[in-house]
């Protein structure tokens, strides 16, 4: 009986988002087989006559000539197949499809990429790029199919990352946690089985770390270095003050805060985690005083607050955005170790420091832990917790006073 093959839009498998996977088909004897193609999308994105991806998908084009190039592959084996023995089965063609074009690793993660954006923030795409390109570059840009990412592979190349790239533990974790995520949406989308997922005998570990921050002193140190205006330490220095009286806004809020958003009492933003969900912060004097310097009375309510974008350049792509703040961090970061060793500030400190200061700051001064989640734009409380645990150590530490000796009690009562 003749056999067919053609791509399907399975909608008995969409997930929570409202997505279902396309698979390939394969119907010999009435016995239909289905072999996933890593690539899950919404309804309305599928053209159902054409068997296409719509142009409002990106990299729709794309999409659809990596779809008719695996169908016309399929098709292919299917008929040499057929050719050679007319009473080959449904799963025998699958099988010998699946083991004659195993699952690549890099294509299915290049088309997860495409999926995922829009649906995540710029930075974290750019992480799952990063990610991926050290694992090309470790595989010398060959293919990597998922049969060879066995435990023995993830440790090798956990180990590759420890000595040769030199990545500190939580490095390395946050490497294997993408990977995982990918295999896992592998396993979902029907590309490889469940018992094919290394992750399920591979284990790693994340190892707490110090969250460094600056104590009121400290801050005042910062805040007293003299600066000549208009420099990039002047200016490294303010957004970095501004921070930590604001909200500990992100580098990211802080680029993208535009003087529209400020009127004279409160900035409202869109922070980074919080897409959708407005943010209105009311700024204590200090922080007013910063924005006063870089706001005047006449400006373009649609150029940036602090000069680490470019006015004249559209930012409009998501893409291009993410790059030209992610460019802007090692200088700032360069600057504030500047700024500490010229106020003799004896910490290591980053512009993301600027966070951690607020925070612990407001815990201390008796600001309410949801009250700081928001104001962060934590979707969690337990994220914000770490840093009350952090402002509990303080007091204990601050309660050992009361074991040291009594000096002068004791010269009293002798």
């Amino acid at each position: 009986m003749a056999s067919s093959i053609k791509v399907v839009f399975r909608k008995e498998k969409m997930n929570s988002k409202g997505e279902a996977p396309l698979y390939l088909r394969i119907i010999k004897d009435r016995k239909p087989k289905y072999i996933g193609l890593g690539i899950t999308l919404p309804e309305n994105l599928w053209d159902e006559e054409n068997k296409r991806v719509k142009k409002g998908m990106q990299n729709a084009q794309r999409i659809n000539n990596w779809i008719a190039n695996k169908l016309a592959e399929a098709e292919n084996q299917m008929l040499q197949m057929e050719t050679s023995d007319k009473n080959i089965s449904s799963s025998n063609i699958k099988a010998n499809i699946i083991g004659k074009s195993s699952p690549n690793f890099f294509e299915y993660s290049d088309t997860y990429m495409k999926l995922i954006k829009g649906k995540v923030t710029g930075s974290t795409l750019v992480k799952v790029n990063a990610v991926v390109g050290k694992m090309k570059e470790y595989c010398k840009q060959k293919p990597l199919t998922f049969e060879q990412i066995t435990v023995r592979w993830l440790k090798e190349y956990e180990h590759h990352l420890r000595t040769e790239k030199k990545n500190k533990n939580n490095t390395v974790f946050a490497n294997m946690k993408i990977i995982r995520r990918i295999i896992n949406d592998a396993v979902r989308d029907r590309v490889i089985k469940l018992d094919e997922n290394p992750f399920l005998h591979y284990k790693y570990s994340w190892e707490k770390t110090i969250k460094n921050f600056c104590s009121e002193e400290e801050i005042l140190a910062i805040e007293n270095v003299l600066l000549n205006p208009g420099t990039s330490l002047f200016n490294t220095r303010n957004a970095y003050i501004f921070s930590a009286y604001a909200g500990g806004l992100r580098i990211s809020d802080i680029c993208k805060l535009k003087k529209k958003n400020y009127d004279g009492e409160r900035i409202f933003i869109y922070t980074k985690k919080c897409k959708g969900v407005p943010v209105s912060i009311k700024l204590p004097q200090k922080a007013i005083n910063i924005l006063n310097i870089y706001c005047k009375k006449g400006d373009n309510s649609e150029d940036f607050v602090f000069p680490f974008l470019d006015n004249a350049l559209d930012y409009s792509d998501e893409d291009f955005l993410t790059k030209a703040i992610a460019s802007q961090g090692p200088p700032l970061n360069n600057d504030l170790r500047k700024i500490t060793k010229l106020a003799e500030v004896e910490k290591y400190l980053t512009f993301h420091t600027s966070r951690h200061t607020w925070a612990t700051r407001a815990l201390r001064k008796g600001m309410r832990i949801e009250y700081v989640s928001k104001l962060m734009g934590h979707s969690d409380i337990k994220t914000t917790q770490v840093y009350a645990k952090i402002v509990n150590e303080e007091l204990d530490k601050a309660m050992d006073v009361f074991n040291e000796p009594n000096l002068a009690l004791i010269r009293d009562s002798a």
